[in-house]
């Protein structure tokens, strides 16, 4: 993806991206539920709208952030798809989920280590190179936070209320040790992208279901992509710090 289109870290990102996270889970519940798909089958008609957004991006001469956001959208709307499959599909037991999963995250970020450098907009924009391995990170993170929003929420008997309080704090915490020690390196980022796709889980199903609120799907995820809109369309993005290259990705 063009550095151009990649929005910049910070509070406003931090925001948008757990309204998508909301979103992505409330969407992908949809699909499955609303549409009538099913956990899996949702997942390919997913997988190639992913791939149309990226094709637009990269064809058309359009600097503007909404491909970005629409592609974490797919993303986190297929995440959350994955992570219901492993659980209700397959019935993979909850550690062995999660420890799976954050092996995968931490293997794919190896691989990355060793096979593609370190952009230099990375510093700029506090992104990870918007490559092949950031969108499948980004799939295995949210995932990732699908199993653990429903662990705390259901396993360890917090709820959807309190489970979305407690990881809450805790993805505030992580923020403002990010923001104190200046850390903008990979391992942070993509731990603070599982903590609000962890906390972003709670919330849709709070949101949604009869255990929360009970809005009901199509009413959360019409306020949740409204909301999103709203935010990223009032609040004016960073401009990122010029690098000496600006190029695709």
């Amino acid at each position: 993806m063009h550095t151009k289109n990649t929005p910049v870290t910070g509070p406003r990102y931090w925001a948008a991206l757990s309204c998508v996270s909301v979103l992505g889970c409330n969407t992908g519940d949809f699909v499955s539920k609303v549409l009538h798909l099913g956990h899996t089958n949702g997942l390919l008609p997913e997988a190639a709208v992913f791939a149309i957004i990226l094709l637009a991006e990269r064809w058309l001469r359009v600097r503007t952030e909404a491909f970005y956001w629409l592609a974490l959208v797919t993303m986190r709307t297929a995440a959350t798809n994955l992570g219901d499959t492993m659980k209700h599909e397959w019935a993979i037991p909850w550690l062995v989920a999660l420890g799976g999963l954050a092996v995968a995250l931490v293997a794919v970020q190896v691989a990355e280590k060793l096979l593609a450098p370190r952009h230099p907009d990375e510093v700029a924009t506090g992104i990870p190179n918007t490559n092949a391995f950031y969108w499948f990170t980004m799939l295995i993170a949210g995932t990732l936070g699908t199993v653990g929003g429903d662990y705390v929420a259901d396993a360890v008997g917090l709820g959807e209320g309190w489970g979305t309080v407690v990881l809450t704090a805790a993805l505030a915490a992580a923020l403002s040790a990010r923001t104190i020690l200046g850390h903008v390196g990979r391992p942070s980022y993509w731990g603070i992208v599982v903590l609000v796709r962890c906390a972003g889980t709670t919330a849709g199903d709070f949101f949604a279901s009869r255990h929360g609120l009970n809005l009901g799907l199509p009413v959360s995820t019409a306020a949740w992509a409204l909301a999103t809109i709203v935010l990223l369309l009032t609040w004016r993005a960073a401009e990122p710090i010029p690098t000496p290259v600006q190029s695709a990705v």
